[in-house]
């Protein structure tokens, strides 16, 4: 398999739906459970990726462009974005979609750093 289908392969996407629970006084996707979606979505993708012990060691700038409703769908996509020897990036984003409606806009996006580690919890390649 080329890196390029392997990154292909590995990309991954989970829907969800925002519930009152998860919102916060202003009745929309409360941050800190975006970012805890993003971090999910991201390590499993840098999982299926490298098909290592991987442990996420950053996030790095994260835009919340769009306020995320309760009541609404969300899509996160996690794409690799980087290779490095013992470390990689996800890109993850999050888009909204109305229950009722056929619209959907990217609301958030991020990037979060992983790094491969054996069983010694030592940096080790993920291309191996």
């Amino acid at each position: 398999m080329t890196l390029e289908e392997k990154i292909e392969a590995s990309e991954t996407r989970i829907f969800k739906a925002v519930f009152p629970n998860t919102t916060n006084h202003y009745d929309t996707l409360f941050g800190g459970t975006a970012m805890h979606m993003m971090d999910e979505v991201a390590f499993i993708t840098a999982t299926r990726f490298s098909r290592q012990i991987m442990v996420t060691v950053s996030s790095d700038r994260i835009n919340f462009n769009k306020p995320i409703p309760a009541g609404t769908i969300v899509e996160l996509v996690g794409r690799v974005s980087h290779i490095g020897n013992t470390s990689l990036k996800v890109k993850v984003e999050i888009y909204i979609e109305q229950m009722y409606a056929e619209t959907r806009e990217k609301a958030v996006t991020g990037e979060f750093s992983f790094v491969a580690i054996d069983e010694n919890k030592k940096p080790t390649s993920i291309l191996k």
